[in-house]
């Protein structure tokens, strides 16, 4: 396959910054003109949207891709992207994309709806020649469709078994990112490592552990980007990324550590970005065996854990007590009647004893990083305290992010009893759909790693899922989340409020609700 850009042009950086001398003879790094040194939080696992779960890799992605639609700057609301209209039937069951015929993918080959069809055909159908190239976890996203056909050149049509109210949504998640078929079929399934879209840049290396590198698209259907190319670098200790930050190896940092917010809001050489979004931090519990399948057990965990402590003293005021599975970002859908589980040692300890489980030993993993994971060392260790103080022992196993997923996403049975996590989502449905459901176990592809169960809360969202009613689904959430507050599957901890921040020198950059980084209009001086 011929590129449309001439791989003569391709260059890789000899080295990410150079060095220059003060006056005072101390060393400062200094990043290379017009190129953006992005220092991210973990090591990507695969530059394939269909592959992959975790933000710190979406936000490689949303600059490499384009989906049919997209979230406008700014909000979770959906507006064109290739495609450049769509209808909806009145029964909410077929929607028909108008595709813009001026697109290419960055391997040359034409993007047009064959390409939209490969592509959905891939995650969903087992028979699909190219689906051995997953897995695809996120494949539930899309699991109401019936069927996808081209129905012209440039029109696809979706065909969906019932109504599912957060399909414009998922498309614009980057599950819904369209890859070149060409480069499906070329590199199967190191296409994670070959990535090939229609986005503003284009990919040049991945050298692991080291840097991803993606340079300027100048044919980009929605005009070229100002950078000239963006390094995202792997930093996954968060003192070394603001050592970085602080010295001019990198740029922009995301997911500054609470204690360098402020320090840095008052440098000048610094503009720091924060911004309240759909976030939660939980513990996932083991409800399929141990302690924890006693629902007192799960309550007592919940009263025993100092939540307020953790938001003020260890995150520094950067995130909110947390009350329930769907983030207060999601206004509509919150249940503001739920409160948090106060902080409540007595009470925890009764709820113990009550179980029987006097000195438990439990098994808690934790890991050094990650998306969205805030603090996750210091938040573990705190936790450790505050269980130890109502007589249980915790047993802290820490790793590093990719092998902590790696352990905690098949699900915990036979190796620990709880475990961290964060997820950022773009809808109400997202994240109880596909961790809280019983059929979204592990060994059916789903992230309920804890294995809850509950009938009425799976029958809830489906219900609210098919309702094209906003105000009916919001009904649904609120009576969901109210089961699930006293069933207690997680223990919630936190809503984060979203930060990061960049050198003086970069302008026009800005923080989504989605937790994207978007830079097509980030510039450089």
């Amino acid at each position: 396959m011929t590129p449309k850009h001439s791989r003569a042009r391709r260059w890789l950086l000899p080295a990410l910054a150079t060095t220059v001398f003060t006056a005072a003879g101390s060393a400062v790094a200094q990043t290379p003109p017009n190129v953006l040194i992005v220092g991210q939080i973990a090591e990507p696992k695969a530059l394939d949207p269909a592959q992959v779960t975790a933000v710190n890799d979406f936000r490689i992605m949303m600059n490499l891709y384009d989906g049919l639609v997209r979230y406008a700057d700014g909000t979770l609301e959906v507006e064109p992207s290739l495609a450049s209209e769509w209808t909806i039937s009145d029964d909410g069951t077929v929607y028909t994309f108008t595709l813009r015929d001026d697109v290419t993918f960055h391997d040359g080959s034409e993007f047009n709806a064959e390409a939209v069809v490969f592509n959905f055909e891939r995650m969903l159908d087992e028979e699909h020649p190219y689906h051995d190239t997953g897995p695809f976890p996120l494949a539930f996203f899309f699991d109401a469709i019936e069927s996808v056909e081209a129905t012209s050149e440039h029109e696809v049509t979706f065909q969906l078994e019932e109504p599912y109210a957060p399909f414009l949504s998922n498309l614009a998640y980057p599950t819904g990112l369209i890859v070149s078929p060409a480069a499906i079929e070329e590199h199967g399934e190191e296409v994670a490592r070959n990535p090939s879209g229609t986005g503003p840049f284009q990919f040049e290396e991945w050298r692991s552990n080291s840097r991803v590198v993606v340079t300027r698209n100048e044919e980009y259907w929605d005009g070229a980007p100002s950078l000239e190319a963006v390094v995202f670098r792997p930093i996954t200790d968060a003192n070394t990324r603001v050592a970085e930050m602080l010295s001019g190896g990198i740029d922009l940092m995301v997911e500054v550590p609470p204690d360098n917010v402020a320090a840095m809001a008052e440098d000048e050489a610094f503009e720091v970005y924060e911004q309240a979004g759909p976030h939660l931090w939980f513990l996932i519990l083991n409800t399929r065996e141990g302690p924890f399948q006693d629902q007192a057990m799960r309550q007592a965990i919940n009263y025993a854990i100092d939540k307020q402590s953790l938001v003020e003293d260890v995150l520094q005021g950067t995130a909110a007590v947390a009350a329930g599975p769907i983030p207060p970002a999601f206004e509509w859908a919150y249940n503001e009647e739920l409160d948090p589980y106060p902080y409540d040692p007595d009470k925890a300890r009764e709820l113990i004893a009550e179980a029987g489980h006097e000195g438990a030993e439990l098994t808690f993993y934790v890991t050094e990083g990650g998306s969205g994971m805030l603090d996750p060392v210091p938040m573990g260790t705190a936790i450790q305290a505050d269980l130890a103080e109502v007589g249980l022992e915790v047993k802290i196993e820490t790793y590093e992010w990719n092998t902590f997923l790696d352990r905690v996403n098949p699900g915990l049975e036979g190796k620990a009893d709880m475990a961290q996590m964060a997820w950022m989502t773009n809808d109400p449905d997202t994240l109880p759909f596909l961790a809280l459901r019983s059929d979204a176990m592990p060994e059916s592809g789903g992230f309920n790693s804890g294995y809850y169960s509950n009938p009425e809360v799976d029958e809830l969202l489906e219900q609210a899922r098919r309702s094209v009613n906003q105000e009916e689904r919001a009904a649904l959430y609120r009576k969901m989340q109210a089961i699930v507050h006293e069933d207690a599957p997680w223990a919630f901890i936190a809503n984060w409020k979203q930060n990061a921040v960049a050198g003086a020198n970069v302008e026009n950059f800005r923080l989504q609700p989605s937790f994207f980084l978007l830079l097509h209009d980030v510039e450089k001086q």
